[in-house]
């Protein structure tokens, strides 16, 4: 039996799969998916609870699903209750492939790199984020988003609304990009480092072996919070969110290699013993062809597993990044910075429905992720016992 049928076989692995795929693909139609613009405030409509759907008329007859226009009221002080004014003459059917905001489907934008200890001009004033992005594929142009409503007037807010009016779910979906995709950047970055270095400190010994390990001992003593900390500190003034995402992922990446280095290292000292790497060095291979071509693809096992275990790492880093306020900022959506709303206690108590869908997907992401990876475990070990 084969490593892909004894996945397919786990169950919970499976469900794992499907569930990251669900939420990649997602993700990447964002655009399409949400039925607003996640920075797109609504006409007094603050902190408003899920818009419920009706099936049913003022008459109790069955209809299609339809939504009523809702907006703000006043808010007894006393109790804390909030009455919302629900306009039922204005009944708006729940539709799907609905046209609404223009958007650009499927662009690829990455940011530039900021420059460290530059000052911004006070009262510069920026357009949006597009002076610090590169367009690497513009997209294609598209308004049809999956559901809404055939009324601009009647917003359907799934999940509820924000204390700036946005809409929650809207900016779920948008949050969504920055925390799935910052665990697979990471991995991009800290794993080649690692495997690189793990693998010419385990193949040469020596000096070099001595110098690459201690370096990478003293970035795993090196406190992360703490660096990213001092980092906010030197940051210039205004810099985007998207520079700030980049600064995360690049410093997580560049501390994180170090454990995967000492992994590494111990398995390409048992690798380079074996009777096909003496047989390459005899006929004069260079040593850094054999360490990548013959050494490091040993260890591929391995990485990959570490490699579905290391990416919920960097999601929970971004996450109380975020939630600390040195990760992505308002306005623009991510999962943390959307859980940092349960620091307040009022927000807990008379608006849940902010806290526990990050909560949630933040949950259901890292555990999808965790049974993944036991699932290739079982299936890639020679020695398990399932086969």
């Amino acid at each position: 039996m084969n490593w892909w049928q004894q996945l397919n076989r786990n169950r919970l692995a499976r469900l794992g799969a499907i569930t990251l795929m669900t939420l990649y693909v997602i993700s990447i139609g964002a655009e399409f998916v949400a039925p607003y613009d996640p920075l797109k405030s609504q006409k007094d409509g603050s902190l408003l609870p899920p818009t419920p759907i009706h099936f049913t008329n003022n008459q109790g007859e069955l209809i299609a699903p339809i939504v009523y226009p809702v907006t703000q009221g006043q808010t007894d002080l006393a109790t804390g209750d909030r009455k919302l004014k629900i306009d039922r003459t204005k009944p708006s059917a729940l539709q799907f492939f609905v046209a609404g905001d223009g958007y650009k489907l499927f662009s690829i934008k990455i940011p530039k790199f900021p420059k460290l200890g530059g000052k911004e001009k006070k009262g510069a004033k920026r357009s949006k984020n597009e002076r610090n992005e590169v367009v690497l594929f513009p997209g294609f142009d598209a308004n049809l988003h999956l559901f809404g409503t055939d009324n601009a007037n009647a917003q359907i807010n799934l999940l509820g609304t924000d204390e700036q009016g946005r809409d929650q779910f809207s900016r779920l979906i948008y949050g969504s990009r920055i925390s799935l995709f910052i665990g697979l950047i990471g991995i991009l970055i800290s794993f080649p480092l690692g495997m690189l270095i793990g693998g010419v400190a385990g193949y040469f010994g020596g000096w070099l072996d001595t110098i690459l390990m201690r370096a990478a001992e003293v970035l795993m003593t090196m406190p992360s919070l703490y660096l990213l900390v001092a980092l906010a500190a030197i940051l210039p003034d205004g810099i985007s969110s998207s520079q700030r995402f980049l600064l995360i992922v690049i410093i997580t990446s560049f501390i994180g290699w170090a454990g995967l280095s000492r992994v590494v290292r111990g398995q390409v000292l048992s690798i380079k013993q074996r009777e096909f790497i003496q047989a390459a060095q005899v006929m004069g291979a260079n040593p850094f062809y054999i360490v990548v071509r013959h050494v490091l693809p040993q260890t591929s096992t391995y990485l990959i597993i570490a490699a579905t275990l290391a990416v919920p790492g960097f999601i929970i880093a971004e996450s109380v990044l975020s939630l600390i306020g040195l990760g992505i900022q308002q306005p623009d959506p991510s999962w943390g910075n959307m859980l940092s709303l349960a620091t307040n206690t009022s927000i807990l108590q008379f608006q849940p429905w902010l806290v526990w869908p990050p909560a949630l997907l933040i949950a259901a992401v890292v555990l999808s992720f965790n049974l993944l990876g036991d699932g290739l475990r079982d299936a890639l070990d020679p020695r398990s016992i399932k086969r």
